[in-house]
């Protein structure tokens, strides 16, 4: 779950301002599976789940924004994004459409899958890592927001021993 709340901090960028975490033991003596709830102070709220014992692997982000619905599956390697967009004046007959009522208006539906170019995640950070050693800049991915996303993870660890008592 690490990544992913080191990705949902790059994304959100607003503070934390609460964390609900939860986990069962199934088949071992700590968690196998572990939700995590994340509100910022900008309003956004992120879920997060990360289990051991799921039966199939997963690594899959979704985006809900105002207009906007985005699908990153990591694991494909795919993107999917779901826009609406208010219609002026005639809406085009092929296109995916919604009446909303009186007054409204009409909201048009579009659909994008954009290429995402092949490449090994991990191999990438790494480099990027020696880069800035080599370089003498700044990494990608800096020391506090390494210390960000690890002092979330413990406050995640803290919810489910809590949970736990």
């Amino acid at each position: 779950m690490i990544h992913d709340i080191d990705i949902v901090l790059n994304v959100v960028r607003s503070d934390v301002v609460q964390v609900n975490a939860s986990g069962v033991a199934v088949v071992s003596d700590t968690p196998d599976i572990a939700n995590a709830r994340i509100a910022f102070a900008n309003g956004c709220v992120a879920n997060l789940t990360a289990s051991r014992i799921s039966m199939k692997n997963m690594r899959k982000s979704r985006f809900f924004q105002r207009d906007a619905y985005i699908s990153v599956d990591m694991l494909t390697k795919e993107t999917e994004i779901v826009r609406m967009r208010t219609v002026e004046g005639e809406a085009d007959p092929f296109a995916v459409t919604i009446d909303l009522g009186a007054d409204k208006g009409v909201r048009e539906i579009s659909f994008e899958k954009p290429e995402v170019a092949p490449s090994n995640a991990i191999r990438e950070e790494l480099k990027a890592f020696a880069q800035s050693i080599r370089s003498g800049t700044a990494p990608v991915v800096t020391a506090q927001d390494g210390m960000a996303a690890l002092d979330i993870a413990h406050q995640v660890l803290a919810g489910m021993a809590l949970q736990n008592a």
